[in-house]
């Protein structure tokens, strides 16, 4: 029996339905794979089709990639210098440097008894700068015959431990350069022989006052102790003679030129000495 017009299936011809299945596929390429190799990508089809894409793609589409050329790039920050303290010294001898102190000569026995040493000379900008860096040495140096002691004694011969300032020089010489007083004198001379067997003429060609029982800025050859004669005094940076001193540090000569030259009252310098375990507490 014929099936009545209105429930006969609808036939499209297979032209048509070949250029739908095309179509379809089509789309799928389009829409599934070109997210974004196709110009524009889910954005660009949005704007044509009038459908809203997935979130943020109309952001991604308008900003630039990363490194894309034209594209300015944030310079990373630079990093804030790191402080660097004075090497060697614990918390207690860094305590006793004066927070005002721009220039330190620090002078590290290599043990209590021992006579020879190891002199740098430190500098920072300011109490708030980048911190120590060293600006002259390693050098060696002699310091006293029995090495080290945290309580001198006149005629111990040791070299006394701690941080003093350091304000005055003066020597039998003209000075070299320096902007510290220098006190020119004949009184300076010295004559006879060291522990060694060596001579001591010269050695006070140059000297820089170090402040241990001593008036800090007097002449090194102001004899004033606050602490009583019985504590020593007269305790200077001096030209080495060979070997080991009374109670002072030496360098050669050539260094104590360098010395005077550098040091500077406006750096309110001061000296740090001591064997290295006395330092290093």
């Amino acid at each position: 029996m014929p099936v009545p017009p209105s429930r006969a299936p609808l036939r499209l011809p297979h032209v048509v339905c070949s250029l739908v299945l095309l179509a379809l596929i089509a789309g799928c390429g389009a829409g599934g794979f070109a997210g974004t190799e196709t110009s524009g990508g889910a954005a660009e089809q949005a704007r044509i089709s009038g459908v809203p894409g997935p979130p943020g793609a109309a952001a991604s589409a308008a900003a630039p990639a990363a490194g894309a050329p034209g594209t300015p790039v944030e310079p990373e920050p630079a990093a804030s210098p790191q402080p660097t303290e004075l090497p060697g010294l614990g918390p207690k001898t860094r305590a006793a440097v004066p927070a005002t102190a721009r220039q330190a000569f620090v002078v590290t026995g290599d043990s209590v008894d021992s006579n020879r040493s190891t002199a740098v000379l430190y500098t920072r900008d300011g109490p708030a700068g980048p911190g120590w860096r060293a600006t002259l040495g390693p050098w060696p140096a002699h310091n006293a015959l029995n090495g080290w002691t945290d309580e001198h004694w006149e005629g111990d011969l040791r070299s006394p431990v701690g941080v003093f300032t350091l304000t005055a020089a003066g020597g039998r010489l003209a000075p070299p350069d320096t902007a510290l007083p220098y006190d020119l004198s004949p009184d300076f001379r010295v004559t006879g022989e060291g522990f060694h067997g060596e001579p001591l003429e010269g050695s006070f060609d140059y000297v820089v006052a170090i402040d241990y029982n001593r008036l800090p800025g007097t002449s090194p050859l102001d004899h004033t102790r606050p602490l009583g004669e019985e504590r020593g005094g007269g305790i200077w940076v001096h030209v080495d003679h060979g070997g080991p001193t009374q109670g002072c540090v030496s360098v050669t000569e050539d260094r104590m030129r360098e010395l005077l030259g550098a040091l500077d009252p406006a750096m309110e310098p001061v000296i740090v000495m001591g064997d290295a375990e006395s330092l290093g507490r």
